[in-house]
């Protein structure tokens, strides 16, 4: 391909001009989430080749089917471009291991090659946003990143162009901890279980932000291991992603795909999927049986103490390991505390390389919740985005986490603010409630949340 894009494997997006460039977030080989997820389809030679050849690769965030360490070892010639997150860890533990590392200046355009700009957008919630312009046409990556601010930026952006594209996170939502039981043991069933027609997310999102085409992306795994392949039923498939998609200006392309910008023309790629498989957790190195070692008790306490906000908010943590249970005694209201079930072997992996968001998302570890704690908003963003990814773990080193990231912009960190104290809780609060009253699959309910959404459009255009 001469000028144009394709998409292939999870979140991964290779950009051409007079030949491969770009490959965003290239999580080609191995797993995930200590073998938890694979790939749900085989990423063809030919893009294999194409991935491999890039001069540039861009990695959005942290999380290990963007930022795959195995799979940059491949890709040990290019120059890795990051967005600009505060903290820098991802910078500093790629520099350590010997790799070339560019910070991209936040919302500013680089030349990657003739015909190829980009812009990258680091947010508080240590995601990434990357605008590319190939050849006067524009791409959107919002991969996993939720809406932070920077949407006002992203859509005034796209206004300025005839043709865009827009690529991000979609489906049922089993990205995210869904392992979770009440304290007498019952399964507390994900929003994923209500299967919501994807299409109809898609459009409002589409519409809000004025593509021409969707494209749909970062949401290509599955569960692989015997302890999560229970998850595999909240996952979504590739024909999901087009019902309920009703939008008259936007249409919905094959997840993948080659977009050809010289000859205006559209090529599915029609990848193999991955055989279904349920590993033994042991082929990952986690043995179920195996208890705490002498010192790692020490350890679980020094890592969840150390963040301050976690420590205030629940009056324990506790892991359950190898059949005995460890309980970290916190400083918040007794009742309200977090019981992890989990292996050893990884558990302490990720306490030591402080990447406890990987525990979360690979769904084989079992969260209990006791005494109405939840895990948002005081755990997971504390510990996982502020304080493993950010290094904020204090009042201080917050306060200072998010000035930085007010200074960037202003007005868009004070309406997400706004947003998240005041819109989105009630917009919670009241989609709960017409859910039980109505449900969540009556015309009423889908009637009421198109005309919230259109609302929302004209309030922010």
């Amino acid at each position: 391909m001469d000028l144009g894009f394709e998409t292939v494997g999870n979140a991964t997006l290779v950009a051409h001009d007079g030949g491969p460039v770009l490959a965003t977030d290239p999580w080609i080989v191995g797993g995930a989430y200590f073998g938890s997820w694979t790939r749900s389809h085989a990423i063809p030679d030919r893009q294999m080749e194409a991935i491999r050849g890039c001069r540039y690769v861009w990695l959005s965030h942290g999380h290990p089917d963007h930022l795959s360490g195995e799979s940059l070892e491949l890709l040990r010639s290019a120059i890795l471009l990051l967005p600009d997150h505060v903290g820098g860890r991802i910078r500093r533990d790629l520099e350590q291991q010997g790799f070339s590392v560019r910070v991209l200046p936040d919302r500013e355009w680089v030349e990657l090659s003739p015909r190829l700009h980009v812009a990258s957008i680091a947010d508080w919630n240590q995601d990434g946003v990357l605008l590319l312009d190939i050849g006067g046409r524009l791409v959107v990556d919002l991969n996993d990143a939720g809406e932070r601010g920077w949407g006002p930026f992203v859509r005034a952006t796209m206004r300025r162009y005839r043709e865009t594209y827009l690529l991000r996170l979609s489906g049922f939502g089993d990205a995210d901890m869904i392992n979770l039981f009440d304290e007498e043991g019952r399964r507390i069933l994900p929003t994923a279980a209500l299967k919501n027609p994807v299409g109809a997310q898609l459009t409002r999102d589409v519409e809000w932000y004025g593509a021409r085409f969707f494209i749909p992306f970062s949401s290509m795994h599955r569960y692989q291991r015997a302890d999560s392949v229970w998850a595999n039923t909240y996952t979504t498939g590739l024909d999901d992603y087009g019902k309920g998609f009703t939008s008259r200006q936007c249409e919905l392309l094959p997840a993948f795909v080659g977009v050809d910008f010289v000859h205006d023309a559209v090529e599915r790629i029609d990848p193999p999927a991955e055989p279904a498989r349920a590993h033994d957790p042991r082929e990952f190195g986690d043995d179920w049986a195996a208890p705490l070692e002498p010192g790692d008790a020490e350890q679980l306490d020094t890592y969840l103490r150390s963040v301050e906000h976690v420590r205030e908010s629940f009056g324990f943590v506790a892991f359950r390991v190898g059949g005995q249970e460890h309980r970290v005694r916190l400083d918040g209201p007794p009742p309200r505390g977090l019981t992890f079930e989990v292996p050893r072997a990884s558990l302490m992996t990720a306490v030591a390389y402080r990447v406890f968001d990987d525990l979360l998302i690979g769904n084989f570890m079992r969260t209990t919740l006791h005494g109405k704690a939840e895990l948002y908003p005081d755990f997971t963003p504390y510990l996982a985005k502020y304080g493993d990814n950010g290094d904020a773990r204090t009042r201080q080193d917050l306060a200072r986490y998010f000035r930085e990231y007010r200074a960037r912009d202003l007005m868009g960190f004070v309406r997400d603010q706004l947003d998240a104290r005041c819109v989105r809780p009630f917009q919670a609060d009241a989609a709960r409630w017409l859910r039980r009253a109505v449900g969540g699959d009556s015309t009423l309910f889908r009637a009421v949340k198109g005309a919230y959404w259109g609302m929302r459009r004209l309030r922010v255009a």
